[in-house]
């Protein structure tokens, strides 16, 4: 899209010369003689004049950038005595405009931008950066920089219609200092006319490729370069970034998820399953471009783009064809001779390549694994942690009964037309790593999404992301398609009997025969990993069964489980005070309440896990069963405790826990369940101020900190700072023994006065999440004569 060109005339500022008007005045005699005065033989004084002042309306150089200016009013350039016009000096006219000359992105593929952002493999020459980051460039200008007078920022666009307040248009201003998470440059080296910038992002950011111009601006007039393709930047999401929401911690996974190009997809039957290496292809060239063009022509805004949510619901939508002309038109009739057979393809590549070239028109054919290896490669080129997932004896639910249904006549013949459900024999999908902080807690990390069009979800054919957390224990209720995904794994089977009125009576129902060995390819290498674990407790234990329930009792047909006789117990789980501490046991409360007048018995599981902050499920701590017998209107509290010796080793920034407790009630058959989120609590940093605080005076402060695990903290570090006290500092303290207390003294001088906060924070591997904070009252120096 060509830069929008900025003209010399017309403008509503006050010109630089008398000739030069408002936009809504009258031309002058001058202006109007302007054409004349451009077609001036080459050696008229006044077109070299024009040329160096206004190259736009008179072009005479060839820059690397072509920059594009405006005059404005400046001191002490006035007119001669009788109104004509001084003709500038080669010097002066020099420093009339800061003008850009050339732009070097340092693009090169083994250089520091490309290889810091893990975009190196991208066979691009465009700069491909990862939003959260910071990366440099070095602009070329047409005189030196001079940062008290001269301004300058950067303005980068993206999609057909770009707005600052959507995130589609950025304005990235100069700073002296960058604090990160925001858009924002510095300069960080100057060449004589170069300099060299520091630009961050902030891990919000829109992804996409975005048009870059540079903007200069001092008191004599504006200049703006004009955009050039081979200077646009692609940005992507960063899963090494902690800050985003697709942040994935192990460096193993994402070299797996992100980096691998080639993968392994299952088939087959439960018993004979089968494999075939599926090249995805995401850093071919052309198919970064590809995949954008894939987003494109999906007709969503390009503000949503920041939102691997909606990324992965938009492309889940757009690799299958039936009603936004997507990718691949899929065919499961046998006869290909229109196109390309399902199983001849052996990887996307070729397919996204195809589209793009095709303005966007279906390639034919595909079927679930091309729709899935089509999924996993264009996630993974956008920067989504992604993987290819193969389910045996999978589901089709098509009347969200969260059942497969069987229905035979009077003679317990099949009723053909009403036999609508089916189960496939595999069926292939994806996972997609991100934190879901539009769901409770605990619903982060894997999320089935599924390109197949199999059911419309709102209207389209599109499935996810729908959490495995979810699906796991039947949570059918929480967004998106967690109903339909928790039917391919884990429904059963129940078969039904017409009646002679012809109403229908359950006659029997199988279980443990859907969602078999869920496989995927194993993290580092081309074994199979089984994560059916991930999807479903184990088959036939209590913990699936309350998962079955809780589902279907969501579903059009939950007439089918028994409904409980009485729901008259209540679960509940505390803690007391403020909570469990770091190092410590970590004590709860499980609240059972019978409010009946007979006995029951209760089994109750629980688990506990360890989350990042994000709700990103990390690990599991450790799993319990018992039975409780609870009297007839009787209150039991069940004390639940995690010693530290279970924790200590899983434990992630912002020591975060889920306990997860679910129970059935013997008797009626009530389901329980609750979750409970908690953290451990680290200790305060103690400051004590030493004398008196006074501005221009050297003062001191005591640090105190007693280490409350019964382990060495390795590589502890402080860190300093206090507005009008000091500026921040680290301070490099080494080691801290098991349950020691340290102190250390920091001396520094306040520079302003008044009640000031002096703020530490503590770090190491071992403990984080440690600081304080002390008010400080400084007082003005006295003046009094000694």
């Amino acid at each position: 899209m060509p830069a929008e060109r900025r003209s010399a005339r017309g403008r509503s500022a006050v010109g630089r010369f008398p000739s030069v008007t408002f936009g809504f005045e009258e031309d002058t005699e001058a202006e109007k003689e302007e054409p004349k005065e451009n077609n001036v033989k080459k050696g008229n004084a006044c077109k070299e004049w024009l040329r160096k002042v206004c190259p736009c309306c008179c072009p005479k150089h060839d820059d690397a950038i072509d920059t594009e200016v405006t005059l404005v009013d400046g001191p002490g350039k006035e007119d001669g005595g009788n109104g004509e016009k001084p003709v500038p000096g080669d010097k002066e006219v020099d420093e009339v405009l800061l003008k850009v000359k050339s732009i070097d992105l340092l693009k090169s593929k083994s250089g520091a931008n490309r290889t810091e952002h893990h975009t190196h493999l991208y066979q691009s020459d465009n700069l491909i950066i990862r939003r959260g980051q910071s990366f440099e460039m070095w602009i070329t200008l047409s005189r030196p920089f001079n940062p008290s007078s001269d301004e300058l920022h950067l303005d980068l666009k993206t999609g057909p219609l770009a707005v600052v307040a959507k995130g589609t248009h950025v304005i990235i201003p100069l700073v002296a200092k960058l604090e990160g998470d925001r858009w924002e440059a510095a300069v960080v080296k100057q060449e004589d006319k170069k300099i060299k910038l520091l630009v961050n992002s902030p891990a919000t950011a829109v992804i996409g490729r975005y048009q870059l111009t540079v903007e200069t601006n001092n008191q004599n007039g504006s200049a703006s370069s004009t955009h050039d393709p081979a200077n646009d930047i692609y940005i992507l999401f960063n899963p090494w970034c902690q800050d985003d929401i697709v942040y994935m911690d192990s460096e193993d996974e994402r070299q797996e998820y992100i980096l691998n190009d080639t993968g392994r997809i299952y088939y087959g039957t439960k018993d004979q399953i089968g494999a075939r290496t599926w090249n995805y292809g995401q850093f071919n060239d052309r198919i970064l471009a590809a995949c954008l063009f894939v987003m494109e022509k999906s007709g969503t805004s390009p503000s949503g783009w920041g939102d691997p949510i909606n990324v992965v619901r938009i492309i889940s939508a757009m690799v299958n064809s039936p009603d936004d002309q997507g990718v691949l038109e899929g065919n499961w009739s046998g006869d290909y001779s229109n196109g390309t057979s399902p199983t001849v393809w052996s990887g996307s590549v070729e397919i996204l390549e195809e589209y793009h070239k095709k303005n966007g028109t279906p390639v034919k054919y595909g079927q679930c694994w091309v729709f899935a290896g089509v999924v996993t490669t264009v996630l993974r080129c956008l920067g989504i942690p992604t993987r290819t997932v193969t389910n045996f004896s999978s589901a089709h639910d098509t009347d969200v009964s969260l059942t497969t249904d069987v229905y035979l006549d009077e003679n317990l013949e099949p009723i053909e037309n009403l036999n609508v459900d089916s189960i496939w024999n595999f069926h292939v999908w994806n996972d997609c790593w991100m934190a879901r902080k539009d769901l409770p807690p605990g619903h982060g990390g894997w999320q089935a999404v599924d390109a197949t069009p199999q059911e419309t979800s709102q209207g389209t054919y599109c499935c996810g992301p729908a959490s495995l957390a979810a699906v796991r224990y039947g949570q059918v209720y929480l967004k998106r398609d967690t109903a339909f995904v928790f039917a391919e794994v884990n429904s059963d089977k129940i078969y039904w009997q017409k009646n002679a009125d012809g109403t229908f009576t359950q006659i029997y129902s199988e279980k443990k025969i859907v969602g078999i060995s869920i496989s995927t390819k194993a993290v580092g290498s081309n074994e199979r990993s089984d994560i059916t674990h991930l999807y479903k407790h184990p088959e036939g234990s209590n913990e699936e069964r309350i998962a079955v329930e809780t589902a279907c009792s969501f579903g059009s047909k939950a007439k089918a489980y028994s409904s409980p006789t009485a729901q008259d117990v209540s679960l509940e789980v505390t803690l007391d005070g403020e909570g469990p501490k770091m190092g410590k046991d970590a004590e709860l409360m499980i609240t059972l309440k019978n409010s009946s007048s007979q006995q029951r018995s209760v089994s109750l599981h629980s688990q506990v896990s360890v989350m990042y902050y994000t709700g990103v499920h990390k690990a599991t701590v450790r799993t319990d069963t018992t039975d409780i017998e609870v009297l007839p209107n009787e209150e039991k509290i069940l004390e639940w405790a995690l010693e530290y010796k279970d924790y200590k080793d899983k434990l992630i920034d912002q020591a975060a826990l889920m306990l997860t407790v679910s129970g059935r009630v013997t008797e009626t058959q009530q389901i329980l369940a609750t979750q409970f989120s908690f953290r451990l609590r680290t200790p305060d940093l103690i400051i004590k101020p030493l004398g008196k605080a006074v501005v221009g005076e050297k003062m001191s402060v005591e640090i105190s900190f007693t280490n409350p695990l019964p382990q060495v903290l390795k590589a502890v570090v402080f860190h300093v700072e206090g507005l009008g006290l000091l500026t921040a500092r680290m301070i490099n303290y080494g080691d801290i023994g098991s349950h020691a207390s340290v102190s250390l003294t920091e001396r520094f001088i306040p520079t302003l006065s008044g009640t000031r906060k002096l703020l530490v924070s503590l770090d190491c591997k071992q403990l984080t999440q440690v600081h304080g904070v002390s008010d400080i009252t400084v007082e003005e120096k006295s003046n009094a004569p000694l």
